[in-house]
Protein backbone atom coordinates (compact mmCIF):
# COMPACT_ATOMS: atom_id res chain seq x y z
CA UNK A 1 0.00 0.00 0.00
CA UNK A 2 2.57 2.60 0.73
CA UNK A 3 3.86 2.43 -3.21
CA UNK A 4 0.48 2.83 -4.18
CA UNK A 5 -0.51 5.66 -1.84
CA UNK A 6 3.14 7.06 -3.01
CA UNK A 7 1.67 6.52 -6.39
CA UNK A 8 -1.16 8.62 -6.37
CA UNK A 9 0.54 11.53 -4.21
CA UNK A 10 2.51 11.90 -6.86
CA UNK A 11 0.00 11.95 -9.63
CA UNK A 12 -1.65 14.81 -7.28
CA UNK A 13 1.83 16.79 -7.68
CA UNK A 14 1.96 16.27 -10.82
CA UNK A 15 -2.00 17.82 -11.34
CA UNK A 16 -1.54 20.15 -8.55
CA UNK A 17 -0.35 23.14 -10.84
CA UNK A 18 -1.58 21.68 -14.19
CA UNK A 19 -4.79 24.30 -13.73
CA UNK A 20 -2.46 27.51 -13.79
CA UNK A 21 -0.70 26.77 -16.89
CA UNK A 22 -3.89 25.96 -18.36
CA UNK A 23 -5.61 29.00 -17.37
CA UNK A 24 -2.47 31.25 -18.83
CA UNK A 25 -2.72 29.52 -21.63
CA UNK A 26 -6.52 29.55 -22.47
CA UNK A 27 -6.42 33.17 -21.03
CA UNK A 28 -4.33 34.76 -23.63
CA UNK A 29 -5.29 32.27 -26.70
CA UNK A 30 -8.55 33.15 -27.01
CA UNK A 31 -8.64 36.59 -25.67
CA UNK A 32 -10.58 38.71 -28.14
CA UNK A 33 -9.76 42.20 -29.92
CA UNK A 34 -11.85 44.58 -27.71
CA UNK A 35 -15.33 45.17 -28.43
CA UNK A 36 -18.53 46.79 -26.81
CA UNK A 37 -19.78 42.57 -26.06
CA UNK A 38 -17.91 40.12 -25.90
CA UNK A 39 -19.01 35.97 -26.60
CA UNK A 40 -17.68 33.75 -24.04
CA UNK A 41 -14.97 31.78 -25.31
CA UNK A 42 -13.56 27.88 -23.81
CA UNK A 43 -10.72 25.72 -24.16
CA UNK A 44 -10.74 21.82 -23.07
CA UNK A 45 -7.49 20.49 -22.62
CA UNK A 46 -6.65 16.66 -21.68
CA UNK A 47 -3.62 15.35 -19.93
CA UNK A 48 -2.84 11.98 -19.22
CA UNK A 49 -0.64 10.70 -16.32
CA UNK A 50 1.71 7.69 -17.05
CA UNK A 51 3.65 5.44 -14.55
CA UNK A 52 5.86 2.63 -15.75
CA UNK A 53 3.56 3.22 -19.21
CA UNK A 54 0.33 2.42 -17.67
CA UNK A 55 -2.24 5.36 -17.53
CA UNK A 56 -2.60 5.76 -14.16
CA UNK A 57 -4.77 9.47 -14.23
CA UNK A 58 -7.14 10.86 -16.19
CA UNK A 59 -7.21 14.95 -16.54
CA UNK A 60 -9.39 17.33 -17.73
CA UNK A 61 -9.43 21.21 -18.10
CA UNK A 62 -11.97 23.45 -19.00
CA UNK A 63 -11.39 27.61 -19.16
CA UNK A 64 -13.17 30.61 -20.36
CA UNK A 65 -13.21 33.88 -20.72
CA UNK A 66 -16.89 34.56 -19.48
CA UNK A 67 -16.32 38.55 -19.61
CA UNK A 68 -14.16 41.20 -20.57
CA UNK A 69 -11.14 40.97 -18.43
CA UNK A 70 -12.12 37.94 -16.56
CA UNK A 71 -10.96 34.72 -16.70
CA UNK A 72 -11.90 31.14 -14.93
CA UNK A 73 -10.38 27.59 -15.59
CA UNK A 74 -11.97 24.60 -14.10
CA UNK A 75 -10.18 21.45 -13.56
CA UNK A 76 -10.51 17.92 -12.72
CA UNK A 77 -8.46 14.83 -11.72
CA UNK A 78 -8.81 11.45 -10.67
CA UNK A 79 -7.15 7.93 -10.28
CA UNK A 80 -8.77 5.15 -12.48
CA UNK A 81 -7.71 1.55 -13.41
CA UNK A 82 -6.18 -0.83 -11.26
CA UNK A 83 -4.78 2.47 -9.19
CA UNK A 84 -8.33 3.90 -8.97
CA UNK A 85 -9.81 0.75 -6.98
CA UNK A 86 -7.14 0.54 -4.38
CA UNK A 87 -6.51 4.23 -4.23
CA UNK A 88 -9.44 6.47 -4.77
CA UNK A 89 -8.77 10.00 -5.39
CA UNK A 90 -10.43 13.23 -7.07
CA UNK A 91 -9.47 16.55 -7.14
CA UNK A 92 -11.02 19.90 -8.78
CA UNK A 93 -9.93 22.50 -8.89
CA UNK A 94 -10.97 26.31 -10.13
CA UNK A 95 -10.33 29.64 -10.24
CA UNK A 96 -11.85 32.91 -11.31
CA UNK A 97 -10.34 36.06 -11.87
CA UNK A 98 -9.41 39.55 -12.93
CA UNK A 99 -7.39 40.15 -15.64
CA UNK A 100 -6.10 43.75 -15.07
CA UNK A 101 -3.50 45.17 -17.41
CA UNK A 102 -1.93 42.02 -18.81
CA UNK A 103 -1.77 40.31 -15.56
CA UNK A 104 -3.99 37.81 -13.59
CA UNK A 105 -5.49 38.29 -10.16
CA UNK A 106 -7.65 35.45 -8.64
CA UNK A 107 -10.74 36.75 -6.75
CA UNK A 108 -12.11 33.51 -5.94
CA UNK A 109 -10.06 29.86 -5.98
CA UNK A 110 -11.81 26.46 -4.56
CA UNK A 111 -10.60 22.99 -4.34
CA UNK A 112 -12.12 19.97 -3.54
CA UNK A 113 -10.49 16.45 -2.88
CA UNK A 114 -12.12 13.41 -2.65
CA UNK A 115 -9.60 10.51 -0.76
CA UNK A 116 -11.71 7.39 0.45
CA UNK A 117 -15.20 9.13 0.29
CA UNK A 118 -14.58 11.25 2.56
CA UNK A 119 -14.57 15.13 1.28
CA UNK A 120 -12.42 18.81 1.63
CA UNK A 121 -13.29 21.50 0.37
CA UNK A 122 -11.41 24.68 0.56
CA UNK A 123 -12.40 28.35 -0.64
CA UNK A 124 -10.12 31.51 -0.95
CA UNK A 125 -11.29 35.07 -1.93
CA UNK A 126 -9.11 37.65 -2.52
CA UNK A 127 -9.36 41.29 -3.46
CA UNK A 128 -8.80 43.19 -6.96
CA UNK A 129 -5.65 44.59 -5.26
CA UNK A 130 -4.87 41.29 -4.49
CA UNK A 131 -4.96 41.70 -0.60
CA UNK A 132 -5.89 38.04 0.93
CA UNK A 133 -9.44 38.39 2.10
CA UNK A 134 -11.00 35.07 3.67
CA UNK A 135 -10.37 31.35 3.65
CA UNK A 136 -12.94 28.37 4.71
CA UNK A 137 -12.72 25.09 5.04
CA UNK A 138 -15.16 21.99 5.30
CA UNK A 139 -15.07 18.42 5.71
CA UNK A 140 -17.67 15.90 4.63
CA UNK A 141 -20.28 19.19 4.87
CA UNK A 142 -18.88 20.20 8.65
CA UNK A 143 -17.50 23.73 8.82
CA UNK A 144 -13.89 23.01 10.00
CA UNK A 145 -12.42 26.76 8.99
CA UNK A 146 -9.53 26.76 11.76
CA UNK A 147 -10.66 29.87 14.49
CA UNK A 148 -7.38 30.61 15.51
CA UNK A 149 -4.97 29.97 12.56
CA UNK A 150 -2.66 33.16 11.78
CA UNK A 151 -3.63 35.70 9.12
CA UNK A 152 -0.44 36.66 8.83
CA UNK A 153 0.71 33.61 7.09
CA UNK A 154 -1.44 35.12 4.37
CA UNK A 155 -0.48 38.38 3.95
CA UNK A 156 0.99 38.87 0.79
CA UNK A 157 0.20 36.16 -0.59
CA UNK A 158 -1.46 34.73 -3.80
CA UNK A 159 -3.14 31.20 -5.09
CA UNK A 160 -0.84 28.65 -6.58
CA UNK A 161 -2.39 28.93 -10.05
CA UNK A 162 -2.21 32.57 -9.71
CA UNK A 163 2.02 32.57 -8.93
CA UNK A 164 2.06 29.96 -11.93
CA UNK A 165 0.37 31.94 -14.13
CA UNK A 166 2.97 35.13 -13.94
CA UNK A 167 5.68 32.27 -14.98
CA UNK A 168 4.20 31.49 -18.10
CA UNK A 169 3.70 35.09 -18.60
CA UNK A 170 7.41 35.25 -18.79
CA UNK A 171 8.30 31.99 -20.61
CA UNK A 172 5.56 32.73 -23.48
CA UNK A 173 7.58 36.28 -23.79
CA UNK A 174 10.87 34.97 -24.38
CA UNK A 175 12.01 35.17 -20.57
CA UNK A 176 13.43 32.41 -18.77
CA UNK A 177 11.82 30.08 -16.46
CA UNK A 178 12.38 32.21 -13.42
CA UNK A 179 9.71 33.32 -10.26
CA UNK A 180 8.60 32.88 -7.16
CA UNK A 181 5.99 33.56 -5.07
CA UNK A 182 4.51 33.16 -1.54
CA UNK A 183 0.84 31.02 -1.51
CA UNK A 184 -0.96 30.23 1.83
CA UNK A 185 -2.88 26.86 1.63
CA UNK A 186 -4.96 27.22 5.34
CA UNK A 187 -2.16 25.76 7.11
CA UNK A 188 0.88 26.70 5.91
CA UNK A 189 2.92 29.26 4.23
CA UNK A 190 5.67 28.65 1.13
CA UNK A 191 7.21 30.12 -1.59
CA UNK A 192 6.25 28.12 -5.51
CA UNK A 193 9.82 28.40 -6.81
CA UNK A 194 10.50 28.02 -10.68
CA UNK A 195 14.20 27.67 -11.84
CA UNK A 196 15.57 27.72 -15.78
CA UNK A 197 16.82 24.63 -16.90
CA UNK A 198 17.17 25.47 -20.78
CA UNK A 199 15.69 24.60 -23.77
CA UNK A 200 15.19 21.11 -25.37
CA UNK A 201 13.86 19.69 -28.21
CA UNK A 202 11.01 17.23 -27.65
CA UNK A 203 9.99 14.45 -29.91
CA UNK A 204 6.47 13.78 -30.26
CA UNK A 205 5.56 9.94 -28.76
CA UNK A 206 2.67 8.02 -28.59
CA UNK A 207 1.85 9.39 -25.02
CA UNK A 208 1.86 13.30 -26.43
CA UNK A 209 0.66 15.21 -29.28
CA UNK A 210 3.52 17.80 -29.29
CA UNK A 211 6.94 17.96 -30.95
CA UNK A 212 9.07 20.81 -31.17
CA UNK A 213 11.15 23.13 -29.38
CA UNK A 214 10.34 23.59 -25.34
CA UNK A 215 11.79 25.13 -22.39
CA UNK A 216 12.84 23.06 -19.40
CA UNK A 217 12.49 24.66 -15.86
CA UNK A 218 11.59 22.83 -12.07
CA UNK A 219 9.21 23.69 -9.67
CA UNK A 220 9.97 23.94 -6.01
CA UNK A 221 7.61 24.28 -3.10
CA UNK A 222 9.78 26.16 0.04
CA UNK A 223 8.24 25.71 3.28
CA UNK A 224 7.71 29.54 4.79
CA UNK A 225 6.10 29.66 8.43
CA UNK A 226 2.88 27.57 9.45
CA UNK A 227 2.14 24.20 10.18
CA UNK A 228 4.34 22.13 8.70
CA UNK A 229 5.87 18.43 10.14
CA UNK A 230 9.08 17.87 11.39
CA UNK A 231 9.53 14.97 8.43
CA UNK A 232 7.88 15.72 4.63
CA UNK A 233 4.98 13.94 4.28
CA UNK A 234 2.42 14.03 1.39
CA UNK A 235 3.46 15.91 -1.58
CA UNK A 236 6.31 17.37 0.04
CA UNK A 237 7.71 14.26 0.58
CA UNK A 238 6.94 12.95 -3.34
CA UNK A 239 9.72 16.61 -4.03
CA UNK A 240 12.33 15.42 -1.61
CA UNK A 241 12.03 11.70 -2.67
CA UNK A 242 13.02 13.13 -6.35
CA UNK A 243 15.86 15.78 -4.87
CA UNK A 244 17.42 12.73 -3.24
CA UNK A 245 17.84 11.06 -6.48
CA UNK A 246 18.81 14.44 -7.82
CA UNK A 247 15.61 15.53 -10.25
CA UNK A 248 12.78 18.00 -8.55
CA UNK A 249 9.49 18.09 -10.44
CA UNK A 250 10.25 19.49 -14.24
CA UNK A 251 7.72 20.54 -16.46
CA UNK A 252 8.72 21.39 -20.41
CA UNK A 253 6.41 24.48 -21.67
CA UNK A 254 5.99 25.13 -25.71
CA UNK A 255 5.52 27.93 -27.10
CA UNK A 256 2.61 27.95 -29.69
CA UNK A 257 3.60 31.46 -31.65
CA UNK A 258 5.55 34.78 -30.72
CA UNK A 259 3.20 36.25 -29.23
CA UNK A 260 1.16 33.84 -27.04
CA UNK A 261 1.93 32.18 -23.55
CA UNK A 262 4.08 28.92 -22.91
CA UNK A 263 1.71 26.01 -22.74
CA UNK A 264 2.73 22.83 -20.61
CA UNK A 265 3.57 19.92 -22.42
CA UNK A 266 5.10 17.41 -20.32
CA UNK A 267 5.64 17.31 -16.55
CA UNK A 268 7.84 14.61 -15.01
CA UNK A 269 8.03 13.51 -11.07
CA UNK A 270 10.63 10.89 -9.66
CA UNK A 271 9.73 9.00 -6.45
CA UNK A 272 10.83 6.13 -4.46
CA UNK A 273 8.84 3.97 -6.65
CA UNK A 274 9.35 5.06 -10.02
CA UNK A 275 9.37 7.81 -12.41
CA UNK A 276 5.73 9.54 -13.71
CA UNK A 277 5.24 11.36 -16.67
CA UNK A 278 2.07 13.88 -17.35
CA UNK A 279 1.74 14.31 -21.47
CA UNK A 280 -0.89 16.62 -22.91
CA UNK A 281 -2.65 14.33 -25.22
CA UNK A 282 -5.31 17.01 -26.82
CA UNK A 283 -6.78 20.71 -26.71
CA UNK A 284 -10.44 21.24 -28.04
CA UNK A 285 -11.65 24.97 -28.96
CA UNK A 286 -11.35 27.68 -31.29
CA UNK A 287 -7.04 27.79 -30.76
CA UNK A 288 -6.73 24.11 -30.68
CA UNK A 289 -3.49 23.28 -31.27
CA UNK A 290 -2.58 20.78 -34.27
CA UNK A 291 0.21 18.03 -33.62
CA UNK A 292 3.10 18.61 -35.60
CA UNK A 293 4.25 16.37 -38.21
CA UNK A 294 6.59 14.57 -36.39
CA UNK A 295 8.05 10.71 -36.32
CA UNK A 296 6.27 9.60 -33.32
CA UNK A 297 8.75 7.74 -30.40
CA UNK A 298 7.87 4.94 -28.17
CA UNK A 299 9.34 6.39 -25.23
CA UNK A 300 7.92 8.62 -22.53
Amino acid sequence: MPRLRTLALSSAFLLAFTPAFAAETAAKLVMPTPAPEQKPTSETLTFAVYAGGLHVVQAQIDLSDPAKDRYHVGFSAWTQGFLGSLVPWKGTFQTDGWRVKGSETPEIYQSSSVWHKKDEIKKFTYGKDGKFVGFTKSEDGRDTTPKDFDKKLADGTTDSLTATLLVMDKVGAGEKCEGSKDVFDGLRRFKLEFHDEGPEDLTKTSYNVYAGPAERCTVEVVPDGGKWYQKPRGWLSIQEQGRQKGSLPTVWMARLNKTGPALPVKIRVVTDYGTLFMHLTKIEGPQAMAAKDAPEDSGQ
